[in-house]
């Protein structure tokens, strides 16, 4: 098929075709509206369906029908909508039905802006909404690399029987980049011999409900659920290094934040300060080994986000007080730039004033 130019909504939309994705539940909500529109037309082309909800609750409901049929299944929103959706998040979960959901992030809280930010940063990955559940949660830097995850979300979503959700920023969503999408193997998957199919000699009726009103069997079923986000945490860690074997101070970035940390790493290096990048691809099961490998032997660790300071939090987790965490941050829908960047690794290493 070779490269295409296209925009970042547009892109998460195509993957999903291409991951197999037949429908499509959503409602427009800037800056993610692309993303709908573009799947109201190429569902249709490729036998699916797409339908436009009266809203987001409905929306995540509509999910929760077509999941149940073993129906590979999306959704998308962005920030306030995205919270519209957690009642039904924790009920995929409860219920173990997968489906991708994807968050296009903007300035919040409330209403804010439609600029790009990270801060959802908690909602998406200490559970939204209500019990004890676990989400993984896939965070790309590039249109290339939706691409490829898309793929894994939906994978991934099958294989555990739970939802995924893919966090981009606003930015994400519209910028244009050369995208190729190439043909991946189809992975082994477990049968859905759960699913509500009707009477079609699958072995009787099925009933999917998250409902347990036995105090015990609720604890069973929670304890099964346990298990399996261990087994999540255990296999589904994804994150990438840069330069981080020499490294005296290490920055922690992820999604788009990540390329222009990347620059601003790569400037400091040029003027002598020896500076590496982590960058969390899953923000859950969030990335613990690169930190354990680097944390006796760094300066410091600076975690760069679109937000007031969320991912920083996970950071001192993994850190574990052997290293010193710092945070540079903006909100609001403005973000960071490479001199920004630059100037605090510079100010934290004592080097030149900026």
């Amino acid at each position: 098929m070779g490269k295409v130019l296209m925009k970042g909504n547009e892109v998460i939309a195509e993957s999903a075709v291409h991951a197999g994705c037949k429908y499509f539940f959503g409602y427009p909500i800037t800056p993610q509206s692309e993303l709908v529109a573009y799947m109201a037309r190429r569902l249709p082309e490729v036998g699916g369906l797409f339908l436009q909800a009266e809203s987001e609750i409905a929306a995540i409901n509509m999910v929760y029908g077509a999941s149940s049929t073993g129906a590979r299944v999306m959704t998308s929103s962005s920030s306030p909508g995205f919270s519209l959706k957690q009642e039904g998040i924790s009920y995929l979960v409860g219920s173990e039905l997968p489906a991708v959901i994807c968050n296009i992030v903007r300035g919040g809280p409330g209403l804010g802006n439609i600029q790009p930010a990270q801060s959802d940063y908690f909602q998406v990955t200490k559970g939204g909404g209500h019990g004890d559940y676990h989400i993984p949660v896939l965070a790309p830097a590039s249109l290339q690399e939706i691409v490829e995850l898309i793929q894994d979300a939906f994978d991934i979503a099958d294989r555990y029987r739970n939802p995924v959700i893919i966090m981009g920023d606003g930015m994400l969503g519209q910028m244009m980049e050369p995208v190729e999408f190439t043909e991946r193997p189809v992975s082994e998957l477990p049968e859905k011999n759960w699913a509500a199919t009707g009477t079609r000699g699958d072995g009787g009726p099925k009933i999917i409900t998250s409902l347990e009103l036995d105090a015990d069997g609720l604890e069973k079923r929670n304890q099964h659920l346990q298990k399996k986000f261990a087994e999540m945490k255990e296999k589904e860690v994804r994150y990438e290094t840069y330069k981080t074997e020499d490294a005296d101070y290490i920055i922690v970035a992820f999604g788009t934040v990540a390329r222009i940390a990347m620059n601003a790493m790569n400037k400091a290096r040029q003027d002598g300060v020896k500076v590496g990048l982590i960058r969390p691809i899953s923000l859950w099961p969030f990335p613990e080994k690169p930190f354990i490998e680097t944390r006796d032997k760094v300066n410091m660790y600076i975690s760069v986000e679109m937000s007031a300071g969320q991912m920083v939090e996970d950071v001192r987790l993994a850190v574990n007080g052997h290293a010193p965490v710092d945070f540079f941050g903006r909100n609001g829908g403005v973000v960071p730039t490479q001199e920004e960047i630059y100037h605090k690794i510079m100010m934290i290493a004592g080097g030149i004033q900026v």
